[in-house]
């Protein structure tokens, strides 16, 4: 299974911010740190934020923040609101009838199988755990920098 570029760059956001725990992460930070369009991140927020998982603050010194704790959204969690389509092959669609087999095939229930896997396995995974495997992650993010300066200036 393939995750979309707005799944991956959603726990990207989320990463960052639970990196940058002590404070609000703005998104023009954030998607310097990862190279991509301010624009992009936006759109990527929305189901972040109607889910819960991010917190907008608005205002001149407003950012986002996690919306729980980082060792409390999953990676399945983020796939659950990111991704749009789970179906494996064409036969996981609601009106698959192309297919003789379709109501008594193996493999239908052999992919459901393997994407029950893939979710349970997203389950046991956290952002918390994801940054905790980095010690670095957050020079590596610029984080460290941007608060050496807001300290400097």
């Amino acid at each position: 299974m393939r995750l979309t570029r707005q799944t991956n760059y959603a726990i990207r956001i989320l990463m960052y911010c639970a990196a940058n725990n002590d404070r609000l992460s703005r998104i023009p930070e954030i998607a310097s740190a990862y190279g991509v369009s301010e624009l992009f991140l936006f759109k990527i927020l929305q189901p972040l934020v109607e889910n819960r998982l991010v917190e907008t603050v608005r205002g001149r010194n407003g950012g986002v923040r996690l919306g729980r704790a980082a060792d409390d959204i999953t990676l399945f969690d983020v796939v659950r609101v990111t991704e749009e389509n789970f179906a494996m092959a064409e036969c996981f669609e609601n009106d698959a009838t192309d297919c003789p087999l379709v109501d008594s095939c193996s493999l239908n229930a052999a992919l459901r199988e393997a994407l029950g896997a893939f979710f349970e396995v997203l389950q046991r995974h956290t952002i918390g755990e994801l940054v905790r495997a980095k010690t670095n992650v957050r020079s590596l993010l610029g984080i460290d920098l941007l608060e050496q300066r807001a300290l400097a200036g």
